[in-house]
């Protein structure tokens, strides 16, 4: 590509990618700093009153600091999703609306997270990894039979000789410097999954475009996607993109990756050089298999609603519809082109259109007026107002909510005598002081943060009539100081 064609392409990617728009915005540290903070981390997705509200706050207090900023959170939240910095979609369980990053936000977000604190690029872990995967392509791609059962039996050979080593009792660990650097090495490239799911949502929603597109614009003699949907096919999911993240899907959703993935995290963090890791960064390792689940789950969402959309969109030939609507466009704008030649666009015309002012409703929908509604028959009684008391207030506190500070307690008193404990083993050194909410307040610990071996375990506390109570629950292990 020539020095020119290089240049015009990069203009126009200035002009119409998202991450660059964001980058060279007159606020781009407002916006960054604002969008890390409330979509960035853990929650990803927010209501967008909510978002309103929290962002309003931050920019009361930026303005506190010299910060010009006029406008409100919905006049900047609006701008930014025009951007292509926000995407709004429909919550169909709250019947609202969601704002969420859209790929253009992330990819800069991260971009300027890696230069305010910029990673090592040349290490021994990533060069590794890159060998690693080099040279199982290598052997996976090779059609000679010979020649890829000699790199076999030589990977044979190597990990029979580190048997025989570790045997004879020959065990090298790797110093913790290196370790803390291949650890840090992972959680870069995992940092970058938020980045991809965006990316795939937004492929398969110009894939479902271009497909409404197709059938719109194809006619008579070209009805190969028309075909295809009435006889059943899913084009989302037999497309290549739709082909790879079903083979993605299925790897993170087999049990025997997430659990062997678990118990690696779980060795990982016990070692002596995990405690230089940030406490969030602990959290994320713990909870990654989780958050994989969470979106792979989103995106097979989003296909399922788009091939659904689609076969409704033909089944019901609406298309034909917008066939006509598109006839009737085209028509319209090849007269007005030929029109051009003798009519002037400010040309005052005869034509008279009324407008409507009154928003057209059903009359089931109109409400009469009911004078009665509005009378006050019941006597205002006045309420004075006490003083609260902190004991009352906290007693109430621990009838209405599990008192998780306690049982994480609870669970790091039992980790100093034990190396590992199980919620049974934590009940019986701490009896559950609120019932059955502790119970759930462990288990709902032990799932996020802790590891399932596998098996039953039976687990007894006291209701708040006295009485006792045991129940049959899975195993959960705690490995770790709960955070």
């Amino acid at each position: 590509m020539s020095a020119l064609s290089q240049t015009h392409a990069l203009r126009q990617l200035i002009e119409t990618d998202a991450t660059w728009r964001l980058l060279r915005a007159a606020n781009a540290p407002v916006i960054a700093a604002l969008l890390s903070e409330h979509l960035g981390g853990e929650s990803r997705r927010l209501a967008t009153a909510e978002l309103y509200e929290r962002i309003d706050h931050d920019l009361d207090a930026l303005r506190g600091h010299g910060f010009d900023l006029p406008q409100n959170a919905q006049g900047y939240c609006a701008e930014w999703r025009k951007s292509g910095f926000l995407t709004r979609r429909a919550d169909e369980d709250t019947r609202g609306e969601t704002f969420e990053l859209a790929a253009g936000a992330l990819g800069a977000i991260r971009f300027l997270e890696q230069l305010a604190a910029p990673r090592q690029t040349v290490t021994e872990s990533r060069l590794a990894s890159i060998g690693v995967q080099l040279g199982q392509l290598a052997i996976d791609t090779d059609p000679d039979v010979t020649r890829r059962l000699e790199q076999l039996h030589a990977q044979r050979d190597r990990i029979d000789a580190q048997i025989e080593r570790i045997h004879a009792g020959d065990v090298e660990t790797l110093d913790p410097a290196r370790a803390l650097e291949r650890v840090r090495d992972i959680l870069a490239q995992a940092e970058e999954i938020p980045s991809d799911f965006a990316r795939v949502r937004a492929e398969f929603e110009n894939l479902n475009r271009d497909l409404r597109a197709r059938i719109v614009e194809s006619d008579d003699t070209q009805r190969t996607v028309l075909d295809e949907v009435f006889r059943g096919v899913d084009l989302i999911a037999e497309s290549d993109e739709g082909r790879s993240f079903a083979g993605f899907s299925a790897l993170v959703l087999d049990p025997a990756v997430g659990s062997a993935f678990d118990d690696d995290v779980a060795r990982v963090l016990a070692g002596d050089f995990a405690a230089d890791l940030t406490p969030a960064q602990r959290q994320f390792l713990r909870r990654f298999i989780g958050t994989l689940k969470d979106h792979s789950g989103e995106i097979h969402e989003v296909i399922t609603a788009f091939a659904r959309g689609l076969r409704r969109y033909v089944q019901s030939q609406d298309y034909q519809r917008d066939r006509v609507l598109r006839s009737l466009l085209r028509g319209a704008l090849a007269t007005g082109v030929a029109a051009s030649a003798h009519t002037k666009p400010y040309q005052p015309t005869t034509l008279h259109l009324e407008l409507s002012a009154v928003a057209l409703r059903s009359v089931g929908a109109v409400r009469l007026h009911d004078p009665a509604e509005l009378d006050a028959t019941a006597p205002i009684v006045e309420h004075v107002a006490g003083t609260a008391d902190l004991a009352a207030l906290r007693a109430l506190a621990r009838e209405t909510e599990i008192d998780f500070a306690e049982l994480i307690d609870n669970v790091n008193t039992v980790l100093t005598e034990l190396d590992v404990c199980t919620v049974r083993e934590v009940l019986e050194r701490h009896p559950a002081s609120q019932g059955v909410a502790s119970v759930v307040g462990l288990l709902t610990l032990a799932a996020h943060q802790g590891t399932i071996p596998g098996g039953v375990e039976t687990v007894r506390w006291q209701g708040s009539d006295q009485a006792a109570r045991a129940a049959d629950i899975p195993i959960y292990r705690f490995t770790g100081r709960l955070l």
